[in-house]
């Protein structure tokens, strides 16, 4: 890859280093430019620009870092659309982020083009949570490195997967002292229940024995079935030849390991009987704080229990306090994570009355056995928008019937003919309050791939100011346009047969503009000629680029 100062002869299809402002021309960092945009720049004055141009042993950034990212990604893992050279990848479970260290290491080591960031290995996640990044550096990697880092991916299963937690039946035994108070007891087993809870099991029988080796042994074999078996004594475990192990033994169980460098935690006990995990409870269980229990919960849950070794190697992090950033499944609710895939709601305008179309309604128009709005529905659906609102106006009904088998929400706008202006603020009021974002989608642009969607998703991010995202091709701004909910005021309080394009010049500074190799972002269908040659182009659906919904 060529990166330096480039005279504006040699910069067409180069990619701008640094942005530039002069007089009216704003170009931003990474633009690639066209013959119109190195045009614009010797009218402005300027003879050379600082600029990358890649060559054929490169790969350009955004598919470097999709293809690696699409690599690594195993169970359970949801990967973003790339942009500016990074793909973030994202929990499709609830569960346990399970890592191959080594190899992430080694695809790290490969070329410092390549980057891949991840969550500890074992964190416990939560579905839409962020569990890694792929960044390519500069503007491009080198092939070969690519290609070696797919290979490393490849070697063994990929080294990035989520393990869902499995719906455990567990049982437990507490043991009692006289004196012991049976609101002790009943404690324990609301706190264990939450516990088992929060990871999807079922606590399915509780029983009660004194806290004597022969009496425990007796109720161990009495216990029905189940995926775990938890005891908690009345005293502190104290050494292997305890009442608790004791106990495990003399039932047919083996005591695999006693003890463990977590604390609070430490007393746990890890042992086995019909090949099914039995722990020993320390103290500490009986409170719902995060202790060293949660982590070997944790792993049973997501169906890797850990042994001797496991156990042995927890001490790196093991000294757990309670502090705002570590997730707790209890006490209060889930938390939230700290690093999300962001939730954006997609809104598809379909309320116009089609008036240069004459009689006809142009959504309602067949094209391939399918109506025309469906096409922007199902690309709206196919995307990673994570709820899709039809606005309807005109026709109403009929618009709804046809869209009737797909999973969207309807909002009616009985003042569409007051205009765009009026179809948007009715959809915005629909848009559900955990939406961060919206993407206004228009019912009559059928060439709109839902990869664009998932595209404006994947630049979107306000704390680095890309709260407004724009699909741009050619140096051309299209739709559709995401924007954040910082601007659905603003939005709402447009009049008129408009939309909210015209903000974004108020808000240059928020924007950001999406190159996508897609002129459908520029095409809509709004008179009877344009209907009629579209449909003499669609010979059949199109998932790859129109969009496909599950169900």
């Amino acid at each position: 890859m060529f990166f330096g100062p480039l005279s504006l002869p040699d910069a067409e299809g180069a990619i701008l280093a640094h942005s530039l402002r002069l007089g009216s021309v704003s170009f931003k960092k990474g633009r690639r430019l066209s013959a119109s945009d190195v045009a614009a720049l010797r009218e402005a004055g300027l003879a050379e620009v600082i600029a990358a141009k890649l060559n054929a042993a490169d790969i350009g950034e955004d598919t470097a870092a999709s293809r690696i990212a699409t690599a690594v990604a195993g169970e359970a893992v949801q990967v973003a659309a790339a942009f500016t050279g990074r793909v973030n990848l994202f929990a499709g479970a609830r569960g346990l982020l399970r890592l191959d260290p080594a190899r992430i290491d080694a695809i790290n080591a490969i070329d410092e083009s390549v980057t891949i960031a991840t969550l500890p290995d074992f964190a416990p996640v939560e579905p839409g949570q962020m569990l890694a990044t792929v960044k390519i550096i500069p503007f491009a990697a080198p092939a070969a490195a690519v290609e070696q880092a797919e290979s490393l991916a490849a070697d063994g299963g990929q080294p990035l997967a989520v393990l869902p937690y499995r719906p455990l039946s567990v049982a437990l035994i507490q043991t009692r002292l006289p004196g012991v108070k049976d609101s002790v007891l009943d404690k324990t087993i609301v706190v264990t229940r939450e516990r088992v809870e929060a990871f999807g099991g079922t606590l399915v029988h509780e029983a009660r024995c004194d806290h004597d080796e022969g009496a425990l042994t007796d109720r161990i074999a009495a216990m029905p079935p189940a995926d775990l078996l938890l005891i908690a004594g009345a005293s502190a475990i104290t050494d292997r030849r305890d009442v608790l192990p004791a106990a495990i033994e003399r039932a047919g169980g083996t005591v695999e390991h006693f003890g463990m460098p977590v604390d609070p935690g430490n007393l746990l006990l890890l042992g086995q009987l019909g090949g099914k995990p039995v722990l020993g409870l320390p103290g500490c269980a009986r409170s719902p704080k995060l202790n060293g229990f949660d982590w070997v919960l944790q792993r049973i849950a997501a169906g890797k229990p850990p042994g001797r070794a496991e156990v042995m190697r927890m001490g790196v992090g093991g000294l757990l306090a309670e502090i705002p950033t570590r997730p707790s499944p209890r006490a209060g609710g889930e938390a939230e994570p700290q690093l999300r895939a962001p939730r954006v709601t997609a809104l598809v305008l379909a309320a116009g009355r089609s008036s240069r179309m004459g009689s006809t309604n142009k959504l309602l128009a067949e094209v391939n056995g399918a109506p025309l709005v469906a096409r922007a529905v199902d690309a709206a659906l196919a995307s990673q928008a994570a709820t899709v609102i039809v606005v309807t106006g005109h026709q109403g009904e009929s618009v709804a019937r046809v869209l009737a088998d797909r999973p969207v929400t309807f909002v009616h706008n009985p003042a569409f003919g007051d205009g765009l202006s009026s179809s948007l603020r009715a959809g915005l009021a629909a848009v559900p309050s955990a939406s961060d974002a919206v993407v206004v989608c228009l019912g009559d642009m059928p060439r709109v791939a839902s990869a664009v969607i998932d595209r404006l998703i994947a630049a979107y991010a306000p704390l680095e100011g890309r709260a407004i995202c724009v699909p741009t091709t050619h140096g051309k701004q299209g739709n559709p346009v995401l924007w954040d909910r910082a601007y659905f005021a603003e939005m709402a309080a447009i009049t008129g047969d408009t939309g909210a394009k015209r903000l974004i010049g108020q808000h240059a500074d928020r924007l950001c503009e999406v190159p996508v190799d897609d002129a459908g972002i520029l095409y809509d269908v709004d008179t009877p000629d344009l209907l009629a040659r579209f449909t003499a182009t669609v010979s059949e659906p199109d998932p790859a680029s129109a969009g496909s919904w599950p169900g």
